[in-house]
């Protein structure tokens, strides 16, 4: 029967988008293993950005404040601050024009009338009324403030300068009003009346709180909220998006001329003045500018276009300038991904895209997804893995070195014979990666049924899989030393050794639940490490590779131990450290002859012990090569001189193939 699909746009609602929890944790397992902080690889994430399991690219912090930069360069050379300026001048002069010319046809008019009174009065009234023009001051606010007091000939000049001044005194406002509700060219006298009333109440509520009274803000909020869309929760909120609006007019004067600064700034007071809000506007800036010093009061920008900017246009390059500084302060100081929140996405999506916008709020809930997913817990503010965490990350990696296994090397570890050394416990358990696949029948229809309900036919998915759980009747005991010291990681060795090492854990604590797996970790000394430590250890700041104090310890690991047992040693560098006989530690490069017969010591022991020793070497030198060989022909182990590319692929499959060896024959190879 063919099966029908059914496809629809897809709308945001829908499944399949969403960022998986166990992709980020892939996604800084390398870097986590390298730095073994969770917390720090998580920001460096944040700063790198990540591709999704469907394809879909997140951008990194560092991809967004490149951004920032080409979008700030983009509005500098969209235009010239000197067109509002040049706007407002144009703007005068052409009423005045007009003014002239309904001046020369009232003279006309009165002439032609054939009343000469009445045309040596238009006479007289034209020479007065152009001398005052003639005067008129040069300045913005000086010619602003004549005309306000000028007689007009015609109405229609009159009525374009009212409307100029109404919309100057609106623009002059605009970083107030930028949010608030309505239409700022209807407002009314009432409406700017009620501004001012708003802008008086915030100095009195400003005043109140630096007496140590309450300053009222909830009531403040009652009636003046509507001016507000932010919907401030407290007063240092609602100062703060104050103090964002009013930079923005102050960063638009710092970046103009001397001249045109002062031209404005002039033309500003004298509205201001006529508004009766000077008073009020000068007090408010004042508390502002000593409450958030950071503001960047003295901001300014440098811009480059060639078309004239007018007001309007001015304003919101102000607004968008001061906003992506806000953004990149908020991305440069980000700490973790939680802190991404607060970014304003509307915001982020006009100013950088919608590309953008979807990449910040997905990374802001990495840190969640972890928690969520149950592979990071948070603990005193820091965010920590989880034993669940613990084990995908050692699964990740064991995922990881047997995918790049070639067949034919995995494959020849087969055992032909199922049930040859196994012993069934009459357990099953989910299937995982890598696990035989010994599939228990009844237990994954009936986990399959459950999830889907009764009827025909069944549908199995993965998630329904159970396996026969199997036991290995030999037991063997592990001890892996891991170098820690600098070397490891100068040579990009440590990784690779540290993704083994979790991988190991994972294989034996899912495969061979009865071996034993110990860890010790040495550089200039020793020390044995947990399991759940092993992710966020890192390579010591001391110089030295102690082997004979890391071979005392994993003997000591051992003694405790019954089975099969062997050493794991991962190691790029010669024994150059050792415990003297006083207890103190010596160091010395190159290695002399006391620190080789100090380790050749401790081997000799662990072969005395039974303990196999198996060394897996990187990047070997002739003097490394030379005491390796010579370890393994006291101890009669192994070893193998690899690179970090294929140093997994040794270990697992060494390991592996002793196992079978061990299963087969029940005895030590």
């Amino acid at each position: 029967m063919r099966q029908r699909f059914t496809y629809s746009r897809w709308d945001g609602t829908q499944k399949g988008f969403d960022l998986d929890a166990d992709a980020v944790l892939s996604e800084i397992t390398d870097d986590l293993l390298y730095h073994g902080d969770l917390n720090a690889a998580l920001r460096r994430l944040m700063r790198s950005g990540m591709t999704d399991k469907d394809g879909n690219r997140i951008e990194g912090l560092t991809e967004m404040l490149e951004r920032i930069r080409e979008r700030r360069q983009e509005i500098q050379d969209s235009g010239d601050l000197g067109g509002v300026y040049s706007e407002i001048a144009d703007a005068l002069n052409d009423i005045v024009d007009e003014e002239r010319h309904a001046i020369e046809q009232a003279v006309r008019d009165a002439e032609q009338s054939g009343d000469e009174r009445r045309a040596q009065t238009a006479r007289d009234s034209s020479m007065d009324r152009n001398f005052r023009l003639d005067m008129l001051p040069d300045d913005l606010a000086g010619k602003v403030k004549e005309l306000q007091s000028y007689d007009f000939e015609s109405g229609d000049a009159k009525r374009r300068f009212d409307e100029l001044m109404d919309k100057l005194r609106e623009q002059m406002m605009q970083q107030f009003l930028d949010q608030m509700k309505g239409d700022m060219e209807q407002m009314s006298p009432e409406d700017m009346q009620r501004m001012k009333d708003m802008i008086s109440e915030l100095n009195q509520m400003i005043e109140r709180r630096n007496n140590g009274e309450d300053p009222k803000f909830e009531e403040f909020m009652e009636k003046y909220g509507d001016f507000f869309p932010e919907n401030p929760q407290s007063l240092d909120e609602l100062l703060e998006i104050m103090a964002q609006r009013m930079q923005a007019m102050q960063a638009m004067l710092n970046s103009m001329t001397p001249e045109q600064r002062a031209q404005l700034q002039q033309l500003s007071d004298q509205l201001m003045e006529d508004m009766d809000l000077q008073w009020q506007m000068q007090q408010l800036s004042e508390h502002l500018q000593g409450m958030f010093p950071q503001q960047g009061w003295g901001k300014e920008y440098q811009f480059d276009g060639t078309e004239q900017m007018g007001m309007g246009e001015a304003m919101q390059a102000m607004q968008n300038m001061g906003q992506l500084d806000q953004l990149e302060n908020l991305i440069r100081n980000a700490s973790n991904p939680s802190a991404l929140a607060e970014a304003d996405l509307d915001r982020v999506r006009d100013l950088l895209g919608d590309d953008a916008a979807q990449s910040m709020e997905r990374l802001a809930k990495i840190a969640k997804l972890l928690e969520e997913a149950g592979l990071a817990n948070r603990k005193e503010g820091r965010l920590e893995l989880s034993p669940r965490g613990l084990r995908a990350i050692g699964n990740n990696s064991l995922r990881e070195l047997f995918s790049k296994m070639s067949k034919d090397k995995f494959g020849q570890h087969r055992i032909e014979k199922d049930g040859v050394g196994h012993e069934r416990t009459y357990e099953s358990k989910p299937y995982e990666y890598g696990d035989p696949f010994r599939l228990d029948i009844q237990r994954t229809i009936r986990n399959a049924v459950t999830r889907q309900g009764g009827g025909t036919p069944v549908r199995l998915s993965h998630e329904d899989f159970e396996i026969e759980r199997t036991e290995h009747s030999t037991r063997s005991s592990t001890v892996l030393m891991l170098d820690l010291s600098m070397s490891m990681p100068m040579r990009g060795n440590f990784v690779p050794a540290k993704k083994v090492a979790m991988a190991l854990h994972s294989l034996i604590s899912s495969q061979f639940p009865r071996d034993y797996l110990g860890l010790v970790g040495f550089s200039e000394t020793a020390h044995i490490l947990t399991h759940e430590q092993l992710p966020e250890v890192s390579w010591d700041l001391a110089y030295g590779t102690n082997m004979q104090h890391g071979f005392r310890l994993a003997r000591q690991l051992l003694a405790r131990q019954t089975g099969t047992k062997q050493i794991i040693m991962i190691t790029d560098g010669e024994p150059t450290a050792h415990i003297t006989r006083s207890g103190d530690v010596y160091f010395n490069y190159p290695p002399v002859r006391e620190t080789v017969e100090a380790t050749l010591r401790e081997v000799m022991y662990c072969t005395k012990d039974d303990i196999r020793i198996n060394t897996f070497v990187l990047d070997a030198t002739g003097a490394l090569r030379a005491f390796i060989e010579q370890l393994t022909h006291i101890n009669r182990g192994r070893a193998f001189f690899t690179d970090p590319d294929s140093l997994g692929d040794y270990v697992l499959v060494d390991f592996l193939e002793n196992k079978r060896q061990l299963s087969r024959s029940g005895r030590r190879r």
